[in-house]
């Protein structure tokens, strides 16, 4: 079950205000939000089944305190990823002759492929090595907060508030990233080195995270209300 809780949190919390949680609701403007949610669900169990393939492999060919090292500091990137937000770039706009639910599941499933929550997907399927378990995890995560942000964004005509829940993102994923970072380190370079990685990365991730917020001063993405 550790898998699956960690693989749904994380995912709801690197969703929000991600490109995929924007493209839900922008297309939750044109379409009944069931069809849309119906269409998160099948794109996002197809995505990230190959996203946890990807990961089972990556544990076969390459040495575990390896894998958990670069998982660890995934994570961390993904936090500065979050940070750094995401914008839609025309997906919203593609069409389909196959109805609603395909338009969606097409334009949802590119747009997933390389994203950070796909990417999360890998990493956690290396962390916890149980494909199953963090593939519900991760596809339940992804429904969950885009019913959020559609129910939020489109119905109550109200925005997420998209910064401090960005900060929190990042903040939980940054954390369990210095305790991979942590456990995969200190039994090989001692605890005085080990804490000095940690420091150094953590001035460098605080100076990213800094300015990352100050580059990214645009108007929010995100639902139409109409």
């Amino acid at each position: 079950m550790a898998a699956f809780v960690a693989s749904l949190i994380f995912v709801v919390l690197a969703e929000m205000g991600d490109k995929t949680q924007l493209l839900a609701m922008a297309f939750a403007t044109r379409y009944r939000a069931y069809k849309v949610l119906i269409a998160v669900f099948l794109a996002t169990l197809a995505n990230h089944s190959l996203a946890v393939v990807v990961g089972h492999f990556l544990t076969v060919v390459i040495p575990m305190d390896i894998i958990s090292l670069a998982a660890a500091v995934s994570f961390i990137v993904f936090g500065l990823w979050t940070i750094r937000g995401d914008s839609l770039k025309g997906e919203e706009k593609r069409e389909s002759r196959f109805g609603p639910v395909a338009t969606v599941a097409v334009a949802f499933f590119l747009a997933e492929m390389g994203d950070k929550t796909q990417l999360a997907t890998i990493s956690l399927a290396v962390e916890y090595q149980n494909m199953f378990n963090v593939l519900m995890g991760t596809t339940l995560g992804m429904v969950i907060a885009d019913t959020v942000g559609i129910v939020v964004g489109i119905v109550l005509c109200k925005r997420i508030p998209e910064r401090i829940i960005k900060w929190i993102s990042a903040g939980v994923f940054v954390l369990f990233g210095f305790i991979g970072v942590y456990g995969s380190l200190s039994g090989r370079i001692g605890m005085l080195y080990t804490l000095l990685v940690l420091c150094a990365m953590g001035i460098c991730a605080v100076w990213a995270a800094l300015a990352l917020s100050r580059s990214r001063k645009r108007p929010n993405d995100g639902p139409i209300c109409k």
